[in-house]
């Protein structure tokens, strides 16, 4: 897998201007997906061996390391966007999959309420805790046994929330405000303490086990009022229970191609400025004309708005890049971005091989 980093401005407009040169209707249908006025066409894939002749199209592993690559557009704390290109939609999708569903993540399982004299019923402060995003590499533990009813330090973190509301002894006599009068009447998940097990302490002493964002409100209290909950924090996939989806959103979408069939200048080409996202198409001066270029194809939203102009429709042509796919990824905080694309790659890896394994003993059978 070969991985390239951010395009320069100029590569960015070399690669839309090749994206631009004409092609047969075959490789056409082979490699775009077309936006007409009124539906979208070459939405399948039909690349498969026998269906074109005079096309090899049987898979070869020499072939897709030469074609496949990935491209990091943007990489930050939370997020990463990058391209994967020369892909089918299948194998990009089952990655989408996966970073949903199937990287591993540790969240609260098991809430223990000691006492509870909230309003908040004990099952919805149970919910809400469990959703709480907990900053805890799951790498480094265990999946707990469904039958063990104490967890230990290499499959539990141990976590407590304990808040008593009193009145504020130096609040303004005059004051109405509840940030005033009472003291610990906002509970947040900075609230959440770790507690650690066996030596759990020793272990993880330079990891800052516990909630992600300290601001989230739990629940709200008033004098008198208090929260006794342990909890326990267990390994687990976003398959079995959405909080221990690793990401907030993990999306694609195919790079789209604008062709313009001919020259636009005037004020058809302010129109069609008009027409696309900012940035997409800018307006250049060609020996005193104002000439319309695409500049930048990849921030377009395919919103299709120039078809609905009678005298620009049939002089763009807009489709998208059948195996270029631009995935954004936006962890929840829990783990980088960049990580959870790695260990979504190794589950992929692992699933392959594992459905080798089974073709494997299959034969023997």
């Amino acid at each position: 897998m070969e991985v390239f980093y951010p395009l320069s401005a100029q590569e960015k407009n070399d690669t839309t201007t090749k994206m631009a040169a004409p092609m047969s209707n075959v490789d056409e249908i082979r490699n775009r997906v077309i936006l007409g006025e009124f539906g979208v066409k070459n939405v399948h894939t039909t690349d498969y061996p026998g269906n074109y002749p005079g096309y090899d199209d049987t898979w070869d592993l020499e072939k897709f390391k030469k074609t496949f690559r990935i491209d990091i557009v943007h990489s930050d704390e939370d997020t990463l966007e990058f391209d994967m290109i020369g892909i089918d939609a299948s194998i990009a999708n089952a990655f989408r999959r996966i970073l949903l569903a199937e990287v591993p993540t540790m969240a609260i399982e098991k809430v223990f309420i000691y006492n509870n004299t909230s309003i908040i019923q004990d099952e919805i402060l149970a919910h809400r805790l469990g959703l709480v995003p907990i900053k805890a590499d799951p790498r480094l533990f265990e999946y707990r046994n469904p039958e063990d009813q104490e967890g230990t330090e290499i499959d539990t973190i141990q976590l407590q929330l304990k808040v008593k509301c009193t009145r504020n002894p130096r609040a303004p006599k005059d004051s109405s405000d509840p940030k005033e009068l009472y003291l610990n009447h906002m509970v947040y998940s900075g609230d959440i303490k770790w507690l650690p097990i066996g030596n759990q302490a020793d272990v993880f002493a330079d990891a800052k086990i516990g909630p992600v964002h300290g601001d989230i409100l739990l629940a709200q209290l008033r004098p008198g009022q208090e929260l006794d909950v342990v909890m326990h924090c267990v390994k687990g996939i976003g398959k079995d229970h959405a909080k221990f989806s690793p990401v907030a959103t993990a999306s694609y979408r195919l790079l789209p191609e604008i062709t313009l069939l001919q020259t636009i200048e005037g004020e058809q080409a302010e129109r069609l400025k008009r027409c696309f996202s900012p940035g997409v198409i800018e307006i250049q001066n060609v020996n005193g004309r104002k000439v319309a270029k695409v500049v930048n194809s990849r921030l377009d939203t395919c919103s299709r708005e120039v078809l609905r102009h009678d005298d620009l429709k049939n002089l763009v042509k807009l489709g998208r890049v059948r195996d270029h796919f631009i995935f954004s990824v936006e962890s929840t905080g829990i783990l980088p971005p960049d990580v959870l694309v790695t260990e979504a790659i190794n589950v992929l890896i692992s699933k392959c091989q594992k459905f080798l394994t089974e073709l494997d003993m299959a034969e023997m059978d």
